[in-house]
């Protein structure tokens, strides 16, 4: 099956770049325009001049059938991902992640299982580690520790950036089986996304 992929970047520079990196996937479709083609993903800029890519995201997210989006960042901002992530994005990735994990996301967030790649989920939890908020750590910690001992597995997983096949060849767990505890372990601790489960993972010190 093929995704319908939507470049949203006011560089036409990165957007050729991006285009050519996704033009070797044969299961993906790079498309120019929202309501015409009506993409399956968008990967968004965050720094635009006319509106940034948080904004967009968010009235993107708003729109029926919305498209799912990956957000591309260089971390300009201390709180980029947690605005990201409260606007709805399914996937978040540094800009200079390789053509290869590009692909990756775009796959992985048209399989409903959103993005954060091995290399980038590590700078984020390193910018997420210094964050002073004691609160935030002692919320997030209370909230693990409502988790059974193999759902808490498998979100440790998930913040490694782990997909879930990676997961159940890890814990030895069919996929079916990977994605009921993370479902669970998502209604327990009161998030819709990967990303916000490795947030909460990483604020409470298990990685």
């Amino acid at each position: 099956m093929t995704s319908r992929v939507l470049l949203v970047d006011d560089d036409p520079l990165v957007c050729r770049g991006l285009e050519v990196m996704l033009g070797v996937a044969d299961d993906i479709e790079v498309v120019e325009a929202i309501h015409r083609h009506r993409p399956d993903i968008v990967l968004m800029d965050v720094r635009m001049t006319r509106q940034d890519g948080i904004t967009t995201t968010a009235a993107l997210r708003a729109l029926p059938a919305a498209p799912k989006v990956i957000v591309l960042t260089t971390f300009d901002h201390d709180d980029v991902l947690m605005r990201a992530v409260h606007a709805g994005a399914a996937g978040f990735l540094l800009k200079t992640a390789s053509p290869h994990e590009i692909i990756a996301a775009v796959r992985s967030v048209a399989a409903g299982e959103g993005a954060l790649s091995a290399r980038s989920a590590r700078q984020v939890v390193e910018h997420l580690r210094a964050d002073p908020a004691l609160e935030l750590r002692r919320a997030a910690s209370a909230l693990i520790h409502t988790l059974t001992p193999r759902e808490l597995d498998v979100v440790r997983c998930v913040a490694r950036g782990m997909t879930t096949a990676q997961i159940g060849a890890e814990l030895y767990l069919g996929d079916a089986t990977v994605k009921s505890h993370l479902a669970r372990a998502q209604d327990k601790l009161g998030v819709q996304s990967r990303v916000e489960v490795g947030i909460l993972v990483d604020r409470a010190g298990l990685l």
